[in-house]
């Protein structure tokens, strides 16, 4: 089954402005990775799910070219918007049927959206693209060790957090539970002998209060909520943003809390 949940221009304008860009950590030990299954040169990263390009722009300095693909073209309009990094294109496209030759590519990525391809004509794909001793670099963030600090509270804000979580589970499409599962069944399915999990990267930063309500707002769980009643939803930001600040003892959104994600990192080689 085909998911399209990203397509609507103002979800691709929210994704853009809320989403966050994986950590240098986890950017480090995918390239080291590569560098010892396969070595330089690094000719052609594929970000797949590209979505608007974070993690297209952490690999750009360190390819020659970068190509993101995205169903969504409200999506790539966003990704084109960002100046800087021209060894960046973005095609419109799948996951399950990508427009390079046979042994052409260095590197494929995904940032928080194999869970939503295809899995076995996704994986068949990449077999085919993919150089000998190429790399498969599969990375998300898991929700539940999501955690959040703000000068004497913290579990109260993760507990408010988890809470909301809790609320839109009820609207997740079951890729989503998926990804919530660390996509086991897909690492079980990679064909290559040569694969690995990375698990817990921290990424630690400061957010602001409206950040991280704009972050929620972007969920795929959210917005199908949102379609179902779009006033309900709407009052679900404003009342998680008030329970934030009043927890806190601050009346300004832009107040920044401190926040701890916990990354995971599945990764594979293409045998010779």
């Amino acid at each position: 089954m085909t998911y399209r949940l990203f397509e609507a221009k103002d979800h691709a304008a929210i994704y853009q402005k809320y989403r966050y860009m994986p950590p240098d950590e986890l950017k480090n030990i995918i390239l080291q990775y590569l560098d010892k299954k396969k070595g330089k040169p690094h000719v052609l990263a594929v970000d797949l799910g590209c979505g608007t390009g974070q993690n297209s722009r952490l690999l750009a300095p360190h390819f020659q070219e970068v190509v993101g693909i995205d169903i969504s073209e409200h999506q790539l309009e966003e990704a084109r918007a960002v100046p800087g990094y021209p060894n960046i294109t973005y095609r419109k496209g799948m996951a399950e049927e990508l427009p390079f030759p046979d042994g052409s590519v260095d590197l494929l990525t995904a940032a928080s959206a194999a869970h939503w391809f295809d899995q076995a004509r996704f994986l068949a794909e990449a077999d085919r693209v993919l150089k000998p001793r190429g790399c498969m670099a599969l990375l998300s963030f898991s929700d539940s060790e999501t955690r959040h600090h703000y000068q004497d509270c913290g579990e109260r804000l993760s507990y408010i957090y988890g809470e909301v979580h809790q609320v839109l589970q009820l609207y997740a499409t079951s890729p989503v539970a998926v990804s919530e599962g660390k996509l086991q069944e897909l690492y079980s399915a990679i064909p290559f002998p040569d694969k690995e999990r990375v698990e817990g990267i921290q990424d630690k930063s400061s957010i602001s209060v409206r950040n991280l309500v704009g972050f929620i707002e972007s969920w795929s769980k959210f917005q199908a909520y949102k379609k179902k009643d779009a006033q309900t939803a709407e009052d679900l930001l404003l009342n998680t943003q008030k329970r934030f600040l009043e927890e806190m003892g601050v009346t300004s959104p832009d107040t920044e809390i401190e926040q701890k994600l916990e990354y995971y990192c599945i990764l594979a080689s293409k045998p010779l």
